[in-house]
């Protein structure tokens, strides 16, 4: 009752950073589709789509699957073989464990803007994801979120949860059915990484060209814990502004974020991150590489703020401009609050080198296969941490975008 009243509150608070969306344009309501024992009884087109950000549905190389179309869960569960793995939806885990309570909304305060407010108060689903204390799950766990109604706003929360000593991956993929065109997609999600663990999380975006996006993310990281979290949009939006916050609470905690955007057509794209280090020890580090084309607006930002001594962190963004009539514009801040904490950033926005597209075409490549080749190593940083299957999922969906860059 508290949170609802909170959320009632800040129903029309709006966001600091990105372009004000009329939440009351989108409908609330969609039908509801009854589960299924399996990914294979999707449709055709729905599966399709899925493949595109990640999905797969034989589920072989996954450890866990949970699907939702529009608001309904239409499966959630993990391999039997697998041990210390728990894949549900958010609101069957807060019915099963009152204990979750105490995780709920702490790390994502509900009244943050309207947004939040809105996923409240329409209760609209999302997963439960939870490693056991000492599970070492090197399957990744596969989310899709899939909005498959016109002008639906989908509106989700995620709590995940890696107990002391765990290991999890996660692959969330994000889209749309090929016949929707517009819509909003909430996405609230809440990281508990407990003491020694790790969780590395790969969020793949792929939505309509009309299509508002909020997600709203915090981590809590403690002792000697890792959060990697890796981002990736390769499709045109209507607007896209996130802003992740991780609290490094415990020594050693260690985060990473690394993000790649392509924006094209008439984007309106504000991305980046906040790490808090309020451990001694902890270390965070933050790459970004954004491609803007066509008519897309893209603000990239990142802070970093260090309140304990012997802290260190730094943020990298790169940008590179396909076109004259789109724009880049970088934002790092540094926040340094006690002695022995080391920052640092860099920043480089730019186009394409004539020099680098003569050389390779004079080894016998065309402009576009030129270009495309430039594009693949410019949105392939090397990300450490990663099992060579997620670093494989990756590289594909780097492919795709630079072929669509063509």
């Amino acid at each position: 009752m508290e949170l609802a009243e909170r959320a009632d509150k800040a129903q029309n608070k709006k966001a600091s950073l990105g372009v004000d969306v009329d939440l009351s344009q989108f409908k609330q309501e969609a039908l509801r589709v009854e589960r299924l024992t399996s990914l294979e009884k999707l449709q055709p087109d729905i599966i399709e789509s899925a493949r595109g950000v990640g999905i797969v549905e034989d589920e072989e190389a996954r450890a866990g699957t949970f699907f939702q179309l529009d608001s309904s869960v239409l499966f959630s569960c993990h391999k039997k073989e697998v041990e210390g793995l728990e894949v549900l939806s958010t609101p069957e885990a807060l019915r099963r464990y009152d204990w979750l309570k105490d995780y709920y909304g702490k790390a994502v305060e509900v009244d943050t803007d309207k947004y939040t407010a809105k996923a409240e108060l329409l209760s609209g689903g999302g997963y439960f994801i939870r490693a056991e204390p000492g599970a070492k799950l090197t399957l990744p766990v596969q989310a899709c979120l899939f909005i498959g109604t016109e002008g639906l706003l989908q509106a989700v929360h995620n709590i995940i949860i890696a107990e002391e000593g765990s290991e999890l991956h996660i692959i969330t993929g994000c889209t749309t059915h090929p016949l929707v065109s517009s819509g909003m997609h909430i996405g609230i999600s809440e990281f508990y990484i407990k003491k020694g663990a790790t969780v590395t999380f790969t969020m793949i975006h792929s939505w309509a060209e009309d299509v508002d996006v909020r997600p709203r993310t915090g981590a809590i990281i403690e002792a000697d814990g890792r959060f990697i979290s890796n981002y990736i949009c390769r499709k045109p939006v209507k607007s896209l502004q996130m802003y992740p916050t991780s609290y490094c609470v415990g020594e050693n905690a260690k985060v990473r974020y690394h993000t790649l955007i392509y924006g094209s057509k008439n984007s309106s794209i504000d991305v980046g991150g906040r790490v808090v280090l309020s451990a001694r020890g902890s270390r965070a580090e933050m790459t970004s590489r954004i491609i803007a084309n066509d008519q897309s607006q893209i603000t990239a930002r990142g802070h970093l703020i260090g309140e304990k001594p012997e802290t260190k962190a730094h943020l990298d963004c790169r940008g590179l401009l396909l076109s004259d009539k789109a724009s880049i514009h970088s934002i790092p801040e540094l926040s340094a609050k006690a002695q022995g904490s080391e920052l640092s950033h860099e920043a480089t926005v730019g186009k394409i080198e004539e020099d680098q597209l003569c050389y390779l075409m004079s080894r016998g490549l065309t402009e576009d296969e030129a270009t495309a080749l430039i594009i693949r190593g410019f949105l392939d940083p090397e990300i450490p941490g990663l099992p060579d299957h997620l670093k494989q999922e990756i590289k594909k969906r780097i492919e795709l975008t630079s072929e669509k860059a063509m």
